[in-house]
């Protein structure tokens, strides 16, 4: 569908000669050049039918007099980082919740998700001695695309459920009603998760001193906590040898605090035009919602409406990759979002599921590579992976996802590239989701007794502390031969 909405939301306009047309009436003909608007032309996908476009251009008018809830120089801070990783000089952690939830949104949900990106991070730190960019799907992930845009309970079709910043998830007509209010609401929550974990990450809780503490009660009783625990035992005393030796590992900020940047689908292209703000120092735009944004399989259309906003903007910016992305079709999008071919501007996330990356990954690789393009390429090993079990829960196998790691690592090797990072749907609380694991391992007959997932299955803490010791060995063998 074309957007073709008959109001002009407010937008701040650049000074000087931007050469945008912002402010420019929807229904004037949209001009070559790109400006926050010029998607609005284009075909969208994957968008709410919103009944009341005076309440949407309510909430547009609105976030865009809002702060930035990230800044330009955070941004070009991660592009530095993720720089470093093309080059092979370092590996992206890409990590957190399938889709938040607004009610998730405090202090112990917030910290909950930070604690297992931290254990995640250091262990693949640990394993590999590479440094590791750790980038959160946190303070924003409330979208979520659907393969369908109804479903039907017991004969009742209603619009499906599309995250918290659309809809809610309870099956009744209220609920599933968007709502354009929840643009706003969104916008707060980030704001407020944001500023917690600003105030985690920098106050003393990502401290490496702090390693322990980070392991909770039921995940030391595991046999990957108690792994863990090892490993932490390890990093204490490397900490205490240091000290001996004279460094003062009091005054290394980087021992005590850590840089978490955020990012999310770019899904719902109003929200993210009311965020997008022009750096006149910079002369460029950025979209202030996230340190980066990325592009799902299914809104990748290289003439579609994401791919528009997301081409003109200086963030980083992910293309989600999925089997039925061809060789050609990936250097295309290449070529739009990356004409100049920049070192940290784009994250490549292939999602092919076990079994298919020895064959479908080589060809797009060599793509990207012949072509020029020196991207991050990540391995998205959850969405290929998802099934419905027996007991009717969609679900995924931590073989599985294990299995699409390690092909990932295997082909990247055979190709002289540098497997640069992972990323992972996870959270930091004891559910049963995903099946699979050790020693404690989540069966079948397990997922109904915690399942608490708003969308799609994610890894609990100890799954995901397992996965991680999977991959730094991977890692540690590829960069060892």
């Amino acid at each position: 569908m074309t957007v073709s909405d008959t109001y002009t939301p407010v937008l701040p306009a650049p000074h000087g000669d931007a050469g945008t047309d912002a402010g420019a009436p929807l229904d004037a003909p949209v001009a070559a050049a790109w400006s926050p608007g010029s998607w609005r032309g284009h075909p969208v996908a994957q968008q709410p039918d919103w009944p009341d476009l005076q309440a949407l251009r309510h909430a547009e008018n609105t976030l865009a007099l809002e702060p930035p809830l990230v800044l330009p120089d955070e941004i070009l801070d991660l592009r530095s980082s993720l720089a470093g990783v093309a080059a092979g000089k370092g590996f992206l952690l890409q990590a957190g919740d399938c889709a938040e939830r607004f009610s998730s949104c405090t202090e112990d949900g917030i910290r909950g998700k930070l604690r297992v990106i931290l254990q995640v991070a250091i262990l693949l730190t640990y394993g590999t001695g590479l440094p590791v960019v750790k980038v959160g799907r946190i303070g924003g992930q409330f979208a979520k695309p659907r393969s369908r845009p109804t479903e039907v309970v017991d004969g009742v079709e209603l619009p499906v459920y599309r995250g918290d910043i659309v809809n809610g998830p309870e099956f009744t007509p209220h609920a599933r009603r968007p709502d354009a209010d929840r643009l706003l609401r969104a916008y707060h929550h980030s704001s407020a998760a944001l500023n917690v974990l600003r105030a985690l990450t920098m106050g003393g809780y990502a401290d490496l001193g702090q390693v322990h503490a980070w392991n909770e009660e039921f995940v030391r009783r595991s046999a990957a906590g108690q792994r863990y625990e090892k490993a932490a035992d390890d990093i204490t005393w490397a900490l205490r040898f240091m000290s001996a030796c004279g460094v003062d590992t009091r005054s290394e900020a980087a021992l005590h605090q850590i840089q978490l940047f955020t990012s999310h689908e770019a899904l719902l292209p109003h929200y993210e035009q009311a965020l997008t703000r022009y750096d006149e120092q910079r002369r460029t735009w950025f979209d202030t919602s996230a340190h980066m944004v990325w592009i799902g399989d299914r809104t990748r259309q290289i003439d579609g409406a994401h791919v528009e906003l997301l081409s003109g903007i200086g963030n980083p910016i992910g293309i989600k990759v999925g089997p039925s992305t061809t060789p050609g079709q990936l250097r295309e999008l290449c070529e739009r979002l990356d004409p100049d071919r920049e070192q940290g501007r784009l994250v490549l996330i292939s999602r092919l599921g076990a079994g298919k990356g020895a064959d479908l990954l080589p060809p797009l690789l060599r793509a990207v590579r012949d072509a020029g393009h020196a991207p991050v390429w990540a391995c998205d090993p959850m969405h290929g992976n998802t099934f419905v079990s027996e007991s009717g829960f969609k679900t995924r196998r931590l073989s599985d996802i294990s299995a699409e790691v390690g092909e990932f690592f295997t082909v990247h090797k055979e190709e002289g590239l540098h497997p640069g990072g992972i990323h992972l749907e996870l959270t930091g609380d004891d559910v049963t989701e995903c099946l699979g694991g050790d020693l404690d391992e989540v069966l079948d007959t397990h997922l109904a007794s915690r399942y608490e997932t708003a969308c799609d299955p994610r890894l609990n803490a100890v799954q995901s502390i397992e996965l991680a010791f999977r991959v730094g060995e991977f890692l540690r063998e590829q960069r060892s031969s």
